[in-house]
């Protein structure tokens, strides 16, 4: 049986041993097409999956940034999926069994310190195997940090956006809408200096036959530039370098340190929510919230009153 039957026999017996809504039968069903895909350009399918193969995948999807509860949705998929296998007498046994899921959401987004932002910059500077590695690592890390954009719009940039040193950049998010965000000067120069470099390796590659790329951040693999699931890892590389915790360090958080330093600094919350893309001022809101506990955690840390005392 390939992974198509697997899927339908799983759904119809949801639907005729539990009752399943349709809803949630075609969550499921999208959830295990998702993870047949992955496996398949792998080389493998349902029957060959390892747990190894369950946990990379799921590494996959935190790196794409999915919600921890559409990820813990992902694994039940796949954990009934297997039980049902089992119990079908299809495979001897459960390789997502002993696998636990995301935990609970914080309901604050997480964040770093301005001085830790500080040292991931200037960690990039020295991450990577070749020069030109480096280069490009810096100008990710500006970039990301200046604008606060979403992985998916950084690394997807078109390099025509960034042509002839521009204060503003034109970004492209969620259903298509566009908005413009201003450039740092060391975003600006850091991206000056990854754009020479970046223009002779592509001049290069055409030279050997090779189609000019339009992105930014160019790749050979199959999405044509840099992709999420690498920038995710580097992040981790860098904070490292950093001295950081790498479970700390993701590019979202990086998105919600933008926010977070502008709205200490005094900038307004509508430009933030310009600035981030957020269709609902509520979303932006957050940030006030985060704002109100690092104040809150900074007096009770460092406030001579806020010290127990030995009567």
């Amino acid at each position: 049986m390939n992974d198509h039957r697997w899927i339908s026999a799983f759904a119809e017996a949801q639907m005729a041993e539990l009752g399943a809504a349709e809803n949630t039968r075609l969550s499921y069903g999208r959830d295990l097409i998702d993870f047949s895909d992955y496996l398949a350009r792998k080389g493998k399918d349902f029957p060959s999956a390892m747990r190894k193969d369950v946990e990379d995948y799921l590494v996959r999807c935190e790196a794409e940034g999915l919600a921890s509860s559409t990820r813990a949705r992902r694994l039940s998929s796949i954990k009934q999926l297997y039980r049902f296998a089992f119990e079908e007498g299809w495979r001897k046994d459960n390789p997502a069994l002993q696998i636990k899921g995301p935990g609970r959401a914080k309901s604050l987004p997480k964040t770093l310190s301005e001085d830790e932002v500080s040292r991931l910059l200037e960690a990039a500077r020295s991450t990577g195997r070749t020069h030109a590695d480096r280069i490009r690592n810096t100008a990710l890390m500006e970039l990301l940090y200046a604008t606060g954009m979403r992985v998916s719009e950084l690394v997807g940039l078109p390099v025509a956006a960034v042509r002839g040193d521009p204060r503003m950049v034109l970004v492209r998010g969620k259903g298509g809408k566009e908005r413009m965000v201003p450039l740092s000067q060391p975003a600006r120069d850091s991206t000056t200096q990854w754009l020479t470099l970046r223009d002779e390796n592509e001049a290069e590659a055409k030279r050997k036959g090779a189609k000019a790329s339009p992105f930014l951040f160019p790749s050979r693999g199959k999405d044509g530039h840099f992709t999420r699931v690498s920038f995710h890892n580097l992040t981790k590389e860098i904070a490292i370098q950093a001295g950081i915790s790498p479970a700390k360090v993701t590019p979202h958080v990086l998105r919600h340190a933008f926010a977070t330093h502008l709205l200490a600094n005094g900038a307004d919350l509508r430009a933030i929510q310009t600035l981030l893309g957020h269709a609902d001022l509520s979303t932006t809101e957050i940030y006030t919230h985060v704002l109100e506990e690092r104040l809150k955690d900074l007096v009770l840390t460092h406030h001579p009153l806020a010290e127990d005392h030995d009567n």
